[in-house]
This record gives structure tokens, C-alpha cells and sequence, in this order.
């Protein structure tokens, strides 16, 4: 079967509806939730959400779709002081997919251009000369990353910051030696991350401040 261009109103419709917007946001703030939990956040009926989630789980939006939704949707108010201090962590630091987003994975970002582990270029990044050395000693070992079937490292704008940080194999790579080294942990079942003091040393190193 030949494939046409991407059925965009498709997509689309999967969000028109505000409730299923909303069990996306909530999915992506909080981590896994129950269907009563995603209910309540919404303002629906468990039985209501089950039927968005199962919609959403088949157009495979769950995980795939909000960040880059957030890149270009407008910012609303918080509509609570928890709601406010949730946005507010996010914002700080958190995971994007596999890899370090938020004023954290900027930071990071331009720690590693100034080292040249990456260069940017043309919007992107590209690896730099200073990688190999540099990687190895957090841990890292760049040719066993380059065998990787995916990018070695991308840039991906980040949409609290509006600025790149870095993804790629590199990106996965640097958040997955991060938790590992106990420098960075979860807070509770949500993406937001918060830096330990080993986490604060380690990246004051680095030149993350």
C-alpha cells in the first residue's frame, strides 16, 4: 500500500476535544496515573477517560506528541498554586522523552558547547572535537553510542526555554549516567527532576550552574 502525505486532521482530532488535551497534559506532568486520577484531573467521569485514553493510546499520542505540542501552544495560567508550582518544576528540570529538557538540559547544553563536547550548527547540533575525551570521563564511550541505530545527538528545541538541548543517542546517554551517578532523581511519579547535592557538584564541574 503506498503511503500519502501525513493525515494531519487525523491527529488533529484526537485533540480538539479540551478533555483529552487535558488527560494528555496530566499524563506527561505526572507520569502513570490511574484512570480515577486522570478523571479527577480532568474534570470527567472515570468512564469518560477511559474512553479518551483508549482513543489517545491508539493514535499513539500519549508520550510522542506533547513536547512538541508545547513548542508551539501557548502558555496558559496556572489555575493553582499546585498547578503553578507542577509548571514551575517542569520548567526547571525534566525529562523529554529520554533525555535532559528544561532550564536544567539548556544549561547542560551550553556546558557542553563551551567544552566542545557539541557544536552547534544550522539549528542543530553536531558533535564536537572534545567529545571523546570529555564523555570518557563522565563514564561515557562514544564509539559504543555511534552504534547505535538513531542519531548520535540532535538538538531539540526546548519548549519551556525555547532554546536546544541535547538529544540523540548523547542525550539518552547523558541523562541515563546522571540517574545512575545518583545526580539526578524523579520527583515522585512525574518527569520533573531535582539535582542532589552529588548532582550540584558534579555539574558545577561541568560548568552548569
Amino acid at each position: 500500500m503506498r503511503l500519502g502525505e501525513a493525515d494531519l486532521a487525523a491527529a488533529a482530532s484526537l485533540l480538539a476535544e479540551p478533555a483529552r488535551a487535558e488527560l494528555m497534559l496530566a499524563t506527561l506532568a505526572d507520569g502513570p496515573l490511574t484512570a480515577s486520577e486522570l478523571a479527577a484531573r480532568a474534570g470527567i467521569a472515570r468512564s469518560t477517560a477511559s474512553g479518551h485514553l483508549g482513543r489517545l493510546v491508539a493514535g499513539g499520542f500519549l508520550v510522542e506528541a506533547v513536547e512538541a505540542l508545547s513548542r508551539v501552544a501557548p502558555q496558559r495560567p496556572a489555575r493553582s498554586l499546585r498547578e503553578a508550582t507542577r509548571s514551575e518544576l517542569l520548567r526547571e528540570a525534566r525529562t523529554c522523552y529520554d533525555h535532559l529538557a528544561g532550564r536544567l538540559g539548556v544549561e547542560l547544553a551550553r556546558a557542553l558547547e563551551h567544552r566542545r563536547v557539541v557544536v552547534p550548527t544550522n539549528g542543530d547540533y553536531a558533535l564536537g572535537e572534545q567529545a571523546a575525551p570529555e564523555l570518557a570521563v563522565l563514564g561515557i564511550d562514544l564509539e559504543a553510542l555511534s552504534e547505535q541505530r538513531r542519531p548520535l545527538v540532535r538538538g531539540c528545541l526546548d519548549w519551556s526555554e525555547r532554546e536546544l538541548h541535547v538529544a540523540g543517542a548523547l542525550g539518552a546517554a547523558l541523562n541515563a549516567r546522571l540517574f545512575e551517578l545518583g545526580c539526578i532523581v524523579r520527583r515522585d511519579r512525574t518527569r520533573a527532576l531535582a539535582v542532589t547535592e552529588t548532582g550540584r557538584e558534579l555539574l558545577a564541574e561541568l560548568g552548569v550552574s
